[in-house]
């Protein structure tokens, strides 16, 4: 396992904790998470503020890995995020691709199926 798995692993672990100060600081300051479809946020303070505005109506959240590999920079992770919120509860595969620089994440794009999501909301 490559540091870099590692530190995605802990990222996707870290999760559990619904603390988006902890997990904007995985970033880089000019990090950008693109959680496909919706737009990429770039900065880490605007990856904080993304990620805390979600955050928001989630109760509980455990993101189980099926498969993660890296090479180098790149680490790609397949996931099933299963999150409880205010207003439903979702088990969402997705597909994580995280590109790493120094340690910190880079860019990551998150691809799920939208859809999943809405469906499971109330």
């Amino acid at each position: 396992m490559t540091d870099n798995v590692a530190i995605v692993r802990e990222f996707i672990e870290s999760w559990s904790s619904l603390d988006a100060d902890r997990l904007a600081d995985y970033f880089t300051e000019d990090g950008t998470y693109f959680n496909i479809p919706t737009q990429p946020v770039t900065g880490k303070e605007n990856v904080k503020s993304f990620i805390r505005a979600f955050l928001t109506t989630w109760t509980e959240t455990h993101w189980d890995i099926v498969h993660i590999l890296g090479e180098g920079d790149l680490v790609f992770a397949e996931r099933v995020d299963r999150t409880k919120t205010t207003q439903g509860n979702v088990d969402l595969p997705c597909v994580g691709v995280f590109e790493m620089e120094n340690g910190k994440i880079r860019v990551w794009r998150d691809y799920f199926d939208l859809s999943t999501f809405m469906n499971a909301m109330k």
